[in-house]
């Protein structure tokens, strides 16, 4: 009779260990999934390499009279990730009114870009009016209401309050040496020594 108990407490038993471990393998799939979709549309929504995808290109902003952000940006910049978020939100506030270009320095093609606007540090940012021009810059991480104060002005066609700010870089260099430089270039830096 003992035996035949035992029997019954070792089969209830493993019934209830089958039981739990289906259930926490089931727990651990549904939190699995949810983790990495969690993930996943954080990371798109809000990545670089999304929002490079759907900048304006170039050519187009330059050409469609409307106001222009420029960043240059690489996706290994840390200061370009971290504000990656403000961004995106105010691409969503600003974007019918500017166009939002994105440059990756670590692209070739954008050496000229890259060297008319003197890109040392990134994120780098250019503000261009109606017709093309260069009107304002900022360097680095830059603070959401800085940047929405900086795109008010463009848009409004005013000064930019908060131009020629710098934050926090990833240092970059362009991958030549630009020798187009004179002495009166404040960033020649060794062409204003003359050998002896």
């Amino acid at each position: 009779m003992f035996k035949k108990l035992d029997m019954e407490d070792n089969t209830s038993q493993s019934q209830v260990n089958i039981l739990r471990n289906t259930l926490l393998a089931l727990v651990a799939i549904a939190l699995s999934v949810a983790i990495f979709f969690g993930n996943t549309s954080k990371t798109n929504s809000f990545s670089l390499e999304a929002q490079a995808n759907q900048s304006v290109p170039l050519a187009t902003a330059l050409s469609n009279q409307k106001p222009t952000l420029i960043e240059f940006y690489a996706n290994w910049c840390t200061s370009c990730q971290a504000i990656a978020k403000d961004l995106a939100n105010l691409k969503q506030e600003y974007g019918q009114a500017v166009n939002f270009v994105m440059l990756n320095v670590d692209n070739p093609k954008w050496l000229p870009e890259i060297l008319r606007y003197r890109v040392d540090g990134i994120p780098h940012f250019v503000f261009l009016d109606k017709q093309g021009e260069a009107i304002a810059q900022t360097i680095g991480e830059q603070p959401y209401s800085l940047m929405e104060a900086n795109l008010d002005a463009l848009v409004a066609q005013l000064p930019i309050p908060n131009s020629y700010s710098i934050g926090e870089v990833s240092q970059f260099e362009a991958p030549v040496n630009n020798s187009n430089t004179t002495p009166e270039d404040p960033r020649s830096h060794g062409t204003q020594v003359k050998g002896t």
